[in-house]
């Protein structure tokens, strides 16, 4: 298992699995590429035998207070091994090492995978919007992560940890689905497909 930062030469693997997590609701290949080469997000791409079988992304604007896990997907084949928290923690810091203090998600309220796994790691319910997955009219489930909390029960300090550039010289990531997506056209909605 390898985590990296994704570039564009992913795009065409990410969308397949995006494709094949989200088969009613897939975000657009251009809104994936804008949101892999945006300024204010980071995505991490699973890598296994040179194949991209989990992504995620997170918005967290350098400074800022707050961050937004955008999309967390994960290939079946490959859920239930510890992939999806691995992913997941690494989302985590990413927010971190940018000062985040809290980190919000949506999830499925029929996907109790999920929502186990952001329990599990610290994340409480805030409230539900109702209906918020479209076409399915499934409610989201609001969650938010408390980071310095988070941070202090690991003894860390938020680095970005095992995540290897894929760019190696480039600039900070400043780019940002375990199958948890939230829209970037700013409409919230996310996505998530976790085992």
């Amino acid at each position: 298992m390898t985590l990296r930062v994704a570039n564009s030469g992913d795009l065409a693997d990410i969308m397949r699995l995006e494709r094949r997590s989200f088969p009613d609701d897939a975000w657009s290949e251009q809104t994936m590429a804008d949101e892999l080469a945006g300024a204010h997000g980071v995505y991490l791409v699973d890598v296994e035998a040179d194949r991209v079988v989990g992504y995620g992304g997170v918005r967290a604007l350098p400074g800022g207070s707050d961050a937004d896990i955008q999309t967390i997907a994960l290939d079946a084949d490959f859920r239930g091994r510890g992939r999806g928290r691995a992913l997941l923690q690494a989302l985590i810091a990413q927010a971190l090492a940018r000062g985040a203090r809290e980190l919000f998600l949506e999830v499925r309220a029929d996907n109790p995978v999920a929502r186990s796994l952001y329990d599990s790691e610290g994340f409480e319910e805030l409230g539900r919007r109702p209906r918020y997955y479209q076409p399915a009219d499934v409610d989201a489930v609001v969650m938010r992560l408390d980071l310095r909390a988070w941070a202090a029960s690991r003894g860390t300090q938020g680095t970005e940890g095992e995540v290897r550039r894929a760019d190696a010289g480039a600039p900070p990531a400043d780019r940002a689905e375990l199958g948890q997506s939230s829209a970037p056209d700013g409409s919230g909605a996310a996505e998530e497909t976790i085992a």
